[in-house]
């Protein structure tokens, strides 16, 4: 596997990690206000969330500098 394609599933997994983190945080949501949930599940799905925006910032971040370096 090439530095170049593996650089491309680092940013796909990064960007459907985003997606199912907004995806979990608002369905979530909404299902906590529909089920009467306490307000301590809402907290963890946000933080759960935030793990998951997180994870793929860092990734992408990695991804760029990496890419910067193989242009130099």
């Amino acid at each position: 596997m090439s530095r170049e394609e593996n650089q491309r599933k680092q940013a796909k997994l990064a960007s459907i990690v985003m997606l199912v983190s907004v995806v979990l945080l608002m369905g979530g949501s909404w299902l906590g206000g529909v089920l009467g949930l306490p307000v301590r599940y809402a907290f963890l799905l946000d933080f759960i969330a935030l793990a998951g925006f997180a994870f793929a910032i860092i990734t992408l971040f990695r991804v760029w500098r990496s890419r910067r370096q193989d242009g130099e």
